[in-house]
């Protein structure tokens, strides 16, 4: 394939992903000329979990990587909020044939250890990710990289197995952070708790169930933050999160239940940000574990469960209706794949079949978020029609993680957010059998046929073709009642007026850079 069009290809990838482009009922633009910028002052952030863990190369969850991404690390490249790739630490690049990506890097940059960013940083860093004794969850992300070379002190090629066109994507992602070289040679083990980046803010502490404090990176290459620093401040309680918010305790909740928006939007002083994202939430099952072993019993639970009730009576109509596990949004997504329709008698029929005519128990495991605690309730409700007993099991995040991780659960609410804005992030992370547990398949689902469409479709170049490959395993997915879709995410944040300038990507990652305390 020609150079000219894979950048085409790449070009109409990118304006796919522009319709992700934030919108909220409040810009939260910093206003006013550049000399009356305030500056200084701490920023409190609070959130309804601890993060898990602070290294790329083995964070799985959003929270986590929330706390770093953009902030202590950075990538060859970035998003905008349009979700156009912008150059970062790479200042230009250009495709010299199929498998083979040239990458020229800023120079001057320096991580906050005091290492040199430069061309075996970059090198360092992916060799580390690649690394089978590594054994990193993000590694199959990017299976595609057979090498990374150094042409020169402030160049890199990304010599690929196969032509791969949203590479760029998975650059810009927070699986895509460069990370010290010598953090990484002294002690790799300790990145897990202390992140070595470029970014414009420094890792300061963290006390674990308590918070993360981040300082402003003085010898910052790039443009310096307004404020002095941010605090990540765990608050389980959704009612004094909102408290704090409200009285100035506190300045940004980017976790807030759906219940409270009437009274955010009835404050004086607090405000509502609003934006569509790349996620989609969905009942997931454990394929392994009995009884949904059983296709009988996955298609009798998905024909039990009214999905609009669930939107409309716990999210408020936040959100939307979800057909795949893939949002709309995103480069790959077919309305075309239709779920299980509500159909009680179907569901009790299948049951019947399946050997449990007399009925079921089973055990639904959620984290500890408000609406996804209502959900569970709903559900357990709902599958009381067909003869299912639902046991609800509430976990703090990390606990949750750690047991979707082990697969130790039978059936799950959870949500995949979408890094990229492309199907293949959704597909390989979700589905194909290689990334079954820490990777993203808490299904523990395996299909040949599946992963073989998969893979076929991250290596092919023709837009329409890759369209096409997602439309069919989408539907073999569901064909296999692999898990119920449920809704397409709004990602929703609250701040005291005295705070501007941040806003949500996308992917629901909090962007602070230009945030200014008033």
């Amino acid at each position: 394939m020609k150079n000219g069009i894979l950048f085409v290809l790449i070009g109409l990838m990118l304006l796919f992903a522009q319709a992700c482009s934030t919108k909220s009922a409040n810009t939260n633009e910093t206003t006013g000329k550049k000399d009356e910028v305030k500056k200084g002052g701490i920023l409190t952030v609070v959130r309804l979990s601890d993060a898990t863990k602070l290294d790329p190369h083995f964070i799985t969850d959003i929270p986590s990587a929330n706390v770093v991404y953009q902030k202590v690390y950075q990538g060859l490249v970035v998003p905008d909020k349009d979700f156009k790739i912008q150059p970062l630490l790479a200042k230009e690049w250009k495709v010299v044939n199929d498998t083979t990506w040239e990458f020229k890097l800023r120079e001057g940059v320096k991580f906050h250890d005091g290492a040199s960013f430069n061309a075996e940083a970059v090198k360092a860093t992916f060799d580390r990710l690649l690394d089978p004794k590594t054994g990193s969850p993000q590694r199959t992300k990017f299976a595609m990289i057979k090498e990374v070379k150094i042409v020169d002190d402030y160049t890199v090629q990304f010599l690929l197995d196969y032509p791969y066109a949203p590479l760029l994507s998975i650059l810009a992602s927070q699986e895509g952070s460069i990370i010290s070289p010598k953090a990484l040679a002294e002690n790799p083990e300790k990145l897990a708790e202390h992140p070595v980046g470029t970014g414009p803010f420094v890792f300061k502490e963290w006390k674990s169930g308590q918070e993360i404090s981040l300082t402003k990176n003085e010898n910052y290459w790039g443009k310096k933050p307004n404020i002095d620093g941010v605090v990540f401040k765990v608050v389980p309680e959704d009612a004094t999160r909102l408290a704090m918010i409200e009285t100035g305790e506190a300045h940004i909740n980017d976790q807030v239940p759906v219940t409270e928006i009437e009274r955010i939007e009835a404050s004086d002083t607090m405000e509502l940000y609003r934006t569509e994202g790349l996620a989609v939430e969905f009942l997931g099952f454990n394929v392994k574990k009995k009884p949904f072993d059983d296709v009988r019993v996955r298609k009798a639970i998905s024909h039990a469960i009214e999905r609009e009730a669930i939107i409309k009576g716990v999210y408020n109509n936040v959100g939307t209706l979800a057909n795949v596990a893939m949002s709309p949004k995103v480069f790959g997504y077919s309305d075309k794949v239709k779920p299980y329709d509500y159909d009680l008698n179907e569901a009790k029929k299948l049951l019947k079949e399946a050997g449990y005519e007399k009925g079921l128990e089973i055990t639904l495991v959620t984290s500890d978020r408000k609406e996804r605690i209502n959900m569970a309730e709903v559900i357990q409700s709902q599958l009381k029609g067909i003869g299912v007993n639902v046991k609800i099991q509430v976990m703090e995040y990390g606990a949750f993680i750690e047991t979707l991780n082990k697969g130790q659960h039978e059936m799950v609410i959870n949500g995949w957010g979408n890094a990229t804005g492309d199907g293949d992030y959704n597909q390989y992370n979700l589905f194909h059998t290689s990334s079954q547990g820490p990777a993203g398949n808490h299904f523990y689902y395996s299909n040949p046929e599946v992963d073989k469409l998969i893979e076929d479709a991250r290596r092919e170049t023709d837009e329409k073709t890759r369209l096409k490959l997602y439309e069919e395993v989408m539907q073999k997915e569901i064909d296999d009642a692999v898990y119920i879709p449920i809704r397409n995410y709004e990602y929703l944040a609250v701040s005291n007026k005295n705070v501007s300038g941040y806003w949500l990507n996308a992917s629901n990652y909090l962007m602070i850079d230009d945030v200014v305390i008033k």
